[in-house]
């Protein structure tokens, strides 16, 4: 903490206790926006002002506690603070949002590397005057840093194509990591009590990042969502623990609120697979792109396909639509075609919604934020509770690039590795149009046989062309 007669920018003739009361009032205020911010991120309609509300609270948190701990030069914080923005703005605005996933899983890998290298420094400074507690920080907040960092990357790479989709499942995976995790808590005993010890530091640190790494290799592309949400989970903890290091509260709070609302995220997941978080991160489940899955046997089964012409001709005649939306209307970015697509439908009296399931897409809330980029009215969006028992009153239901979520084996097939997920109901509505480049399946690799029940028709080409075409076709009538 800082001195009597220096204080930074509070300047000499502040007394401590006074910078002090502004430091934790500041902190208070940002708190508070924290959790309000976090709360209305609850929400579509809520959700760009509770992040703009969170993201100010950082700035007054980061700027504070740079002019509390005179830790740096006010150039060198504004340099930094630009530096920093610039980035974000240059992404938030060039990155796509099929790719937002991979940026999630890229900025938790930064924060677990934040907090590791922040608590690191400390042991370095403090050396052997460090005390108990903050040893024990120091020590949760490098390994588990470490293994937020390079777990995220893997999960970026399986996700951008760097690394294969596919579980890398090696010999006796659960020993090994079980024999990392044990040594680098060894080592973090071992270094509480001899804390000015830099081989076994940084022997510790190792070991954390190949368990990082260990940890998300075996895990499917289907699983990815789940791997994120848990990854953002372990950043905040580790934010958390290096806040106890630097006893700083404002760091406690916020890497808590992380912390926890990852946990509920994960949690929320994992239940929307009917899968626990054991069987996510030891089961070695999911594949690439399911087309191994896929194989000749589902070239051999009949479907019906179909043009715009006729799926026009059965929407004209329809009262009753429901959208729902997956990873393939963000690949073909079609979420504009269908908001012009229901804009005609809803001016010719069809009733419009949108069913959005809690694992459809990349990451959680994937579908809505593509939603609300087209300005699709928030009251549209139905989640998988508020849906399912309309589709068996629907005239039609138009599938778009989503598979694993529509398949309804999950209810059926004991033998699928999707048996027991909750699934939206597509195939209880009178008609089903699905739209899919190809016959391939989802990510957990299983056929999808909505695709041959009789009341569905195949609408194959790129989601975004062929939404296009309905729109024309619809307008025509």
């Amino acid at each position: 903490m800082p001195d009597a007669t220096s204080t930074g920018l509070f300047g000499s003739d502040w007394d401590l206790q006074t910078v002090l009361n502004i430091t934790n009032a500041v902190y208070i205020v940002a708190a508070v926006l924290f959790i309000l911010g976090l709360k209305r991120l609850g929400h579509p309609s809520t959700a760009r002002t509770g992040n703009q509300m969170a993201a100010i609270a950082m700035l007054m948190a980061v700027v504070v506690t740079l002019i509390d701990r005179d830790i740096v030069q006010v150039p060198w914080i504004v340099t930094g603070v630009v530096i920093g923005a610039t980035i974000g703005v240059v992404l938030a605005r060039r990155v796509q949002m099929t790719a937002m996933p991979q940026l999630v899983a890229v900025f938790n890998g930064f924060g677990g590397a934040a907090s590791a290298l922040v608590a690191s420094a400390e042991l370095v400074r403090e050396g052997n005057a460090v005390d108990d507690v903050a040893a024990i920080s120091i020590m949760a907040s490098t390994i588990i840093g470490a293994v937020t960092l390079t777990g995220s990357f893997i999960a970026f790479g399986k996700l951008q194509g760097f690394v294969t989709s596919k579980p890398v499942l090696l010999p006796a995976r659960n020993y090994l990591n079980a024999v990392l995790l044990a040594a680098a808590i060894a080592l973090a005993i071992f270094l509480v009590f001899e804390p000015d010890t830099p081989a076994a530091f940084a022997v510790m640190g190792v070991l954390a990042l190949a368990l990082g790494v260990l940890l998300v290799i075996p895990i499917g592309g289907a699983d990815m969502p789940v791997v994120v949400a848990l990854l953002n989970s372990y950043s905040g903890l580790a934010a958390a623990a290096t806040g106890f290091a630097l006893e700083n509260n404002m760091l406690i709070i916020a890497g808590s609120l992380v912390g926890a609302s990852g946990l509920i995220l994960t949690q929320i997941m994992t239940k929307a697979m009917n899968r626990s978080l054991a069987n996510v991160m030891l089961g070695g489940f999911g594949a690439a792109d399911g087309a191994a899955a896929a194989g000749g046997s589902v070239e051999q089964r009949p479907v019906r396909s179909v043009s715009a012409e006729d799926v026009a001709l059965v929407l004209s005649y329809s009262r009753s639509v429901i959208f729902v939306p997956g990873y393939g209307l963000a690949v073909a970015q079609a979420q504009h075609a269908v908001r012009d697509l229901a804009d005609v439908l809803k001016g010719r009296g069809v009733s419009v919604k949108y069913a959005v399931h809690p694992v459809a897409g990349r990451m959680p809330g994937h579908m809505n934020v593509l939603l609300a980029e087209a300005n699709v009215p928030y009251d549209e969006l139905k989640d998988l509770d508020e849906i399912n028992s309309e589709f068996d009153r629907t005239d039609v239901a138009i599938v778009i690039g989503a598979n694993d979520v529509t398949n309804p084996s999950a209810r059926t097939d004991t033998s699928s590795p999707i048996y027991g997920m909750p699934i939206l109901n597509v195939d209880k509505a009178n008609a089903v149009v699905v739209l899919k480049r190809s016959m391939a399946s989802g990510f957990a690799g299983v056929e999808n046989e909505l695709f041959f029940l009789e009341r569905t028709m195949m609408f194959f080409g790129d989601a975004r062309g062929s939404v296009e075409d309905l729109v024309r076709e619809v307008k025509a009538l």
